[in-house]
């Protein structure tokens, strides 16, 4: 049994749909007993050369 039960998950831009341009997309984990809702984070866009908001998305 893992000690941490640890899942991949994709992080995708929000703004850039919205613009026109191509999203970025990032991965990452999260530990999926102690975090249970969906994953939000600021991360840089290099199609809009700023931070934006990135959500998981389904896999």
């Amino acid at each position: 049994m893992d000690p941490m039960p640890r899942e991949y998950v994709i992080l995708e831009c929000t703004e850039a749909k919205a613009e026109g341009k191509p999203a970025s997309r990032y991965m990452t984990t999260r530990n999926k007993k102690l975090q249970t809702e969906k994953v939000e984070k600021r991360k840089y866009n290099k199609f809009l050369r700023r931070h934006t908001l990135h959500k998981e998305i389904k896999e």
